[in-house]
This record gives C-alpha cells, structure tokens and sequence, in this order.
C-alpha cells in the first residue's frame, strides 16, 4: 500500500468514527439542556428524589367527613401527583408523605379550607292587625347553617277517634269492653326553614302553617273536630339582618289578618 492509499484509508476510518460518536454527543447535548428547563416548567420534576417528612394535619372546622373528602381532593389536586395523602376519617386528620415546600402549600390550602360553618338565627314574626291597628306580634327562632334545613312547631295534639274494636277472648263475649282508637292532630304553628347564603343574599326556602280547631260538625251521629288551616309556602331572596315581608294571611269570620315577616341574622 502506498503511502497516499494509507492515508486515504485512515481519513474514512475517522469520518466512519465520527458519524457513530455524533449521534451519541448531541443525545448527551439534548438531555443535558433538557433537563434543567423541564425542572423550570414542572417543579415536581425536581422533587421526585427530594428527601420526603410525613405530618399530620388535624382539621378543627369542619364536622362531617363530607366537608373533610372536599378538602383532601384539593390537596390532591394541587399538590405534585408524587404526594402520599391519606384521609383519617375518625381522627378526622389528614396525613400527607411529600418534601418541605409540598407540606408548606398543604398547610396553608387546610388553613383556608378548614373553617367552621357559618350559623344563622332565622326569626319568623307575625303581626295580627285590624285595621291598621295591631293586635298581637309573636316571634319564632331557630338557628341553622348554611344548606341545612331546620323546622320548629308549638302547639297542641288534638285526640280524634278513629274507631272502635273489643276487648277480651272474643267481641260476643259478655266480659268483653269496648275500647276506642285515637289519632291525634298537630294544632298550632309549625314552620320549616332551608336557606343558602351567597355574599349578603339568602335564598329562603320556607314553610309556614298556621292550623287551629274551628267548629265540629256532626257527622251519623258523631262530632268530628274540624281543622281551619292557613299555609304560606315558597322560595324568596333576601338580605341579611334586612326584615322581609313573606305575606299576609286572612283570619276568617274576622276583620283581621296576619302579616308574616322574616329575618336572617349570623350570629358567628
């Protein structure tokens, strides 16, 4: 071989060499200017070797694990899907596995999450008037929260016969007695309240019924009792500690009527 063919010969062999490292050195090129700019997009990226602490969260607020699974979600949501986050319900504490920084944004997402419910005192007033005069003015309260439903009643049971059977071993018998089955009826005012609050706004879902004993009537020769019953019943918008007239209900036989008014304070 001459010393021109030789040269020849090691001038392809570097050339065959170069073109198998190159491949290799712009793979090692990519990953290594990659990698730090995949960190800056995804910090989770970063901390999937970070050194990991374990901390129990206990929630003070919240009273049903309904409220407690909301908040878990959340945490789960925001935080790097790498997080270990565990719901106890009858500790009611939530316990998460991730680095540093993860349990500090937990901490403070429980922080705003974790509050306790609102409470409302929802006061039914009634006015009974006569010609512009009034006569008597009650009030009814009750207390309940955001989204729950609360009812109060005050009054009497009524005992209505509903019919008759006799004792003893057979009715034909001689020792037998006679003995008389009652119902009874609920005679008074009864109220049923469910509100949602959004800002200053209430959103009153209401139920008032007002039910008292008018005349009996006889009917085949037994005296039944006879029910008078006024009902006013449906949805209103309203603003807190700002009375709202509901409505006005007649009172029969009379020149009178009653004039139903609410209001919806919180109280904590």
């Amino acid at each position: 071989m001459t010393l021109t063919q030789s040269r020849r010969t090691g001038a392809r062999s570097l050339m065959v060499l170069a073109a198998c490292l190159l491949p290799l050195t712009l793979a090692a090129s990519a990953q290594d200017n990659q990698a730090p700019g995949e960190e800056r997009a995804n910090p989770c990226v970063a901390m999937r070797n970070a050194p990991t602490e374990t901390r129990t969260f206990y929630l003070a607020g919240v009273t049903q694990q309904i409220d407690a699974n909301e908040i878990q979600v959340s945490i789960r949501n925001i935080l790097c899907p790498s997080t270990k986050i565990y719901l106890v319900a009858s500790q009611n504490a939530i316990v998460i596995q991730a680095p540093s920084s993860q349990l500090t944004l937990a901490d403070k997402i429980i922080h705003d999450l974790d509050r306790a419910a609102k409470t409302y005192r929802v006061t039914y007033t009634l006015t009974e008037l006569e010609a512009g005069k009034t006569i008597s003015t009650q009030h009814y309260s009750m207390l309940l929260g955001d989204g729950e439903r609360s009812s109060l009643k005050e009054g009497n049971k009524v005992p209505v016969a509903t019919g008759t059977y006799a004792s003893g071993a057979a009715s034909t018998s001689p020792s037998s007695e006679i003995q008389t089955q009652f119902t009874y009826l609920d005679i008074g005012m009864s109220f049923d309240a469910t509100i949602a609050v959004t800002g200053t706004s209430v959103h009153l879902r209401s139920k008032v019924e007002d039910s008292s004993l008018d005349q009996p009537v006889t009917i085949a020769g037994v005296t039944e009792p006879v029910v008078r019953q006024s009902v006013l019943d449906g949805t209103s918008v309203l603003t807190l500690d700002k009375p709202f007239m509901l409505g006005t209900i007649d009172i029969p036989n009379t020149a009178r009527h009653m004039d139903i008014a609410v209001l919806v304070e919180q109280i904590k």
